[in-house]
């Protein structure tokens, strides 16, 4: 049986080398030169089962391919099946990353247990009585869960033709190692040719798999990009661990949208699904305080009001201090600079602190006005009135611009009990019998004149 060979060779420009070299010689680009292999032995990992025959492809004309909407297992979980699309596709690889100790494998086993479908979890990182402790505190009595412990590809498809599941979690892609792979486990080339295993296995079996991925400290998914283009879904698992709330967001979703959100609540029993946010997003502060306003954002299809905090204070020291937490700061400077050109609000020498409540983040343009309204709440120690929320853009002429899905915006407002709304003069609104009183604004001075006389 012939020695797997490799070589090393540069991700940017292709040049081969015997052995790994920090900068390459012909681009002169660092990092870039990986592990690569250029023969290796006949695989018998994962086999295509004997009594299938092997199919060939064949080209179809456009309008003979079927459109019919695939068929989705349902994961027992409104937050993963929102994010997902509706459900686990058939034979689809879904990669889930985050930080350690933010909750992955508690979330993925927590799926497992719930799931009436033959579920193997497979873990590299914990034995069987470490996971059925976190088991018992989670779901004990579940009946169609498997734990296998094992790292090595070729061990695990053979559990896996003995037991025949639904769905396969590997946790984590990092740990596993093939034996036709020299390199240690966690390698470029170990987690690419694992994937690769798994993906053969995925599509053959129609199987679903999901994968847990380690990641790096600037945030992005260890192992080679192309990790995340080789597989079919993936999801973002982040949160402060000082919080209990976790959000899910997916990056790359080839059956689904892309802009879909999950919220869930850690607790000592698991995590739990949280199905209206707004209400842990906003506190309940019976007295009214300066520096607050609430934005109405929408995140895919679920309309969220969340609780933006400002703080205007003298600056102490020469230059100003500008910090947001969960916005944009760079944004937060544009509406700084809009409020003293166009409005005449002399923030130049003054430290501006702004904060998005619950610890989330938030990219939705139409909470700029509650922005500025936060800001010039705090400034003028006035405190917004109990009731009012906003959903608008600000442009750099000052004026108020119209966003997208305003309707659903105001009848989410209006569902919490708000009692008024501003949102652009531009927007068209046809809303009838709506109980909440509807601002109709064009510039800042019309949102200043109508919360501070």
């Amino acid at each position: 049986m012939a020695k797997t060979k490799t070589a090393f060779f540069c991700q940017n420009c292709g040049t081969q080398y015997a052995k790994w070299v920090g900068q390459c010689s012909a681009c002169k680009e660092w990092n870039t030169v990986v592990e690569e292999v250029i023969q290796k032995e006949e695989k018998s990992g994962w086999k295509t089962p004997s009594n299938t025959s092997k199919k060939i492809a064949k080209p179809l004309r456009i309008q003979e391919i079927s459109t019919e909407k695939e068929l989705r297992l349902n994961a027992y979980d409104l937050e993963f099946n929102r994010v997902l699309g509706g459900g686990l596709v058939p034979g689809s690889l879904v990669l889930l990353g985050g930080e350690p100790g933010i909750g992955k494998s508690t979330l993925l086993l927590q799926i497992a247990l719930k799931l009436p479908y033959k579920t193997l979890y497979v873990s590299g990182e914990e034995s069987q009585k470490q996971i059925k402790m976190r088991a018992d505190r989670i779901h004990p009595n579940s009946e169609n869960c498997f734990i296998l412990t094992e790292t090595k590809t070729q061990n695990i498809f053979q559990q896996i033709e003995a037991t025949e599941p639904d769905i396969v979690v590997i946790d984590s892609i990092q740990t596993l190692h093939s034996d036709y792979i020299e390199s240690a486990a966690g390698s470029i080339s170990q987690i690419r040719e694992c994937t690769a295993e798994l993906i053969k296995f995925a599509k053959e079996t129609n199987t679903p798999v999901i994968l847990i991925g380690h990641i790096t400290k600037d945030g992005s998914i260890a192992g080679p990009k192309i990790l995340e283009h080789m597989v079919d879904t993936v999801l973002q698992f982040e949160g402060d661990r000082n919080y209990v709330y976790r959000i899910l967001r997916a990056l790359k979703n080839r059956f689904g949208s892309t802009a879909e959100l999950g919220i869930y609540e850690m607790q000592g029993s698991g995590l739990r699904e949280v199905n209206n946010p707004s209400e842990i997003l906003i506190s309940k502060n019976d007295e009214g305080l300066s520096g607050t306003a609430i934005a109405s954002t929408v995140e895919g299809m679920r309309p969220l009001l969340i609780e933006i905090q400002a703080l205007v204070s003298t600056a102490v020291y020469g230059t100003p201090q500008r910090s947001a937490t969960g916005y944009n700061a760079k944004r937060l400077n544009m509406l700084l600079a809009v409020l003293e050109k166009r409005a005449g609000f002399k923030l130049g020498a003054k430290d501006v602190f702004l904060n998005i409540t619950g610890g989330i983040s938030v990219d939705d343009p139409a909470i700029d006005l509650a922005v500025i309204a936060a800001i010039l709440s705090s400034n003028e120690d006035i405190p917004i009135e109990k009731g009012i929320c906003f959903a608008a853009e600000v442009g750099l002429a000052g004026e108020i611009r119209p966003v997208q899905r305003v309707e659903q915006r105001i009848l989410e407002a209006e569902k919490l009990g708000f009692t008024s709304i501003y949102v652009s003069k531009r927007n068209k609104i046809a809303l009838k019998n709506t109980k909440i009183e509807v601002h109709l604004v064009a510039k800042i001075e019309d949102v200043v004149e109508g919360l501070f006389g």
